[in-house]
């Protein structure tokens, strides 16, 4: 009898190792601090599934490593202003909609706001949400919920904005009056001066992987970034969860919608459906942003099972403008950005 027990527990410790080990391999490409390891593991124990998981900070970083041919991803998480290059690049799969259940779940306003596959031909919503600011109040007691934050002098060597193009652009445009996906060259000229001229002289770096870290370790007050990073960093610290606060400017700014797709040339394109479809199961999605303290955006049935406090609602978003492929124009950001904002 006791041989028995014995052979049982070591069996229930091997099992997890025999699932992650055998059976077929999934390999995911997505943002960081964005699928909980719980549904990852989930996942694979559903479906005998070995997932690896690597991860990006930006969609810029994300192209590049596919475009170098640093590739054998199934699954890709890119933005919608990435999902429309990536399908003239002829990068992705097409969604097979007869592999799945639970694409009706997926939100319709975020399908309509989603011009690029309004239709999932080759994308699927996984989140609609936005960046922000975050500010250690103990440290910053009095702030304008603006972007102007950043002109501030008296926080210079505090503060970090993100590492990327459009969401740095996408704040400045719209503190100036500007569309977020403004194409018009003057436009996109006067918010790299401001960038450069009052923002940039105040923060200690651009900042997309470890701007979290940063905070919770005291050296920066004011960040630029999503919520769930920083928060995430700072879970086992309530005097610091207690002096956090994060908001979504007042003037509104870049929102964004992130998907799921299928990279052509797939390994393990069933099984990439079977993830996209799992992510969408209600029990799951909601999890995920449970697990996370979002507002379930994009899965309405998941919204009657979320237990937690998000971290913003859905109102909060009423400011911001969703980010669109700007095409040609996104030459004057690039050239902005690499040729003057980031040079030191």
């Amino acid at each position: 009898m006791k041989r028995n027990i014995v052979f049982m527990v070591l069996a229930a410790l091997i099992a997890p190792v025999m699932v992650s080990c055998g059976g077929p391999r999934l390999k995911i490409y997505n943002w960081t601090y964005y699928t909980p390891d719980s549904v990852i593991e989930k996942f694979e124990q559903e479906f005998n599934v070995r997932v690896i998981y690597d991860e990006f900070a930006s969609n810029e970083d994300m192209f590049a490593k596919l475009k170098s041919g640093g590739s054998g991803y199934d699954i890709v998480f890119p933005s919608g202003d990435y999902v429309p290059i990536m399908i003239r690049e002829g990068m992705l799969a097409e969604i097979d909609h007869s592999k799945m259940s639970n694409l009706g779940n997926v939100d319709p306003e975020i399908r309509q706001k989603a011009i690029y596959d309004p239709n999932m031909n080759y994308s699927v919503p996984y989140y609609y949400g936005a960046a922000g600011i975050t500010v250690n109040t103990a440290m910053v007691p009095d702030f304008d919920r603006s972007w102007s934050i950043f002109s501030r002098e008296d926080l210079g060597s505090r503060m970090t904005l993100l590492d990327d193009i459009r969401e740095v652009f996408g704040g400045a445009l719209t503190h100036l009056g500007f569309s977020v996906n403004a194409t018009n060259e003057a436009e996109i000229i006067t918010a790299r001066n401001l960038i450069n001229n009052l923002w940039k002289p105040n923060i200690v770096k651009f900042d997309a992987e470890s701007f979290g870290k940063g905070y919770a370790n005291g050296d920066f007050w004011v960040v630029h970034g999503f919520a769930e990073v920083v928060f995430e960093e700072i879970a086992d610290n309530p005097q610091m969860l207690s002096d956090t606060v994060f908001f979504i400017p007042d003037e509104g700014g870049p929102a964004f919608i992130d998907n799921m797709v299928i990279l052509r040339g797939s390994r393990n394109i069933d099984l990439a459906h079977q993830f996209i479809d799992f992510i969408h199961r209600p029990d799951i999605y909601a999890e995920f942003v449970d697990t996370f303290n979002f507002p379930a955006t994009a899965n309405v049935p998941a919204r009657r099972l979320v237990t937690s406090e998000p971290l913003y609602t859905v109102e909060d978003l009423v400011n911001t403008e969703l980010v669109y492929d700007v095409d040609d124009a996104l030459e004057y950001y690039t050239e902005a950005w690499f040729n003057t904002i980031r040079i030191d």
